[in-house]
């Protein structure tokens, strides 16, 4: 087996630590400093694509519908999400670290097909947590690949959006009867709890991190009346 080659690195703010960019012939890897182990591989998305899937599935086939990922990753989510939604939709993509980006505009961005390229597609390059702030009716689904679900691992800023008032905030984001789908590494009843406080309808579902078999990660599910 060939070894791993590093393409870059990337510094996440305020002491979040460091992200490797590796690659071994056809797959790429992200891994962060001070953990084990791989934060993502290029293999292995397929519970990514079912967070797009199930949380864009009331908006298949309207027009001017909009959604907004929260986390660019390898590209997988928001793939699948421009695939979910008509040629009529818009899909912003919110991203805090640079190189992220460009490592998808370069050849890791292959992975998921270059969805970068599509014109459907907008970057905004910092914290989803302030597009979500303006607590405007912007947004048809919100889709929230961030660190590691509510249970972070990586930036501690992330903990807000999955606080009451980040909640909040992310209900008033959306537009009547839309769904916020928050992926995560693991079930968590608390958070199930606080989405139902912030009036939230809510449905919890397992998928499998390939089709079928590997790692079992949570899909929460939450409509706005």
């Amino acid at each position: 087996m060939k070894p791993l080659i590093t393409l870059g690195t990337a510094t996440i703010p305020n002491n979040g630590g460091e992200l490797t960019l590796l690659r071994r012939e056809n797959e790429f890897s992200i891994r962060l400093s001070g953990t084990r182990g791989e934060l993502m591989n290029s293999r292995i998305y397929n519970s990514e694509q079912e967070l797009s899937k199930l949380g864009c599935a009331h908006i298949k086939n309207k027009d001017n519908s909009a959604v907004l990922v929260g986390g660019l990753g390898m590209g997988y989510t928001l793939a699948t999400a421009l695939e979910c939604v008509n040629e009529k939709s818009q899909v912003t993509v919110a991203e805090l670290i640079p190189e992220v980006v460009e490592w998808n505009k370069g050849p890791l961005g292959e992975c998921a097909g270059k969805p970068l390229a599509d014109n459907r597609c907008q970057v905004k390059l910092g914290d989803i947590a302030e597009l979500i702030k303006k607590q405007q009716p912007n947004f048809d689904a919100i889709l929230l690949d961030v660190d590691n679900g509510p249970d972070g691992i990586t930036k501690t800023d992330n903990d807000w959006l999955y606080s009451s008032s980040g909640l909040d905030a992310l209900y008033k984001s959306l537009r009547p009867g839309g769904m916020l789908a928050v992926w995560s590494a693991h079930p968590d009843e608390l958070f199930t709890k606080r989405l139902k406080k912030t009036r939230f309808s809510v449905t919890v579902r397992t998928v499998r991190a390939r089709p079928g078999k590997g790692s079992r990660h949570t899909i929460f599910l939450a409509k706005k009346p």
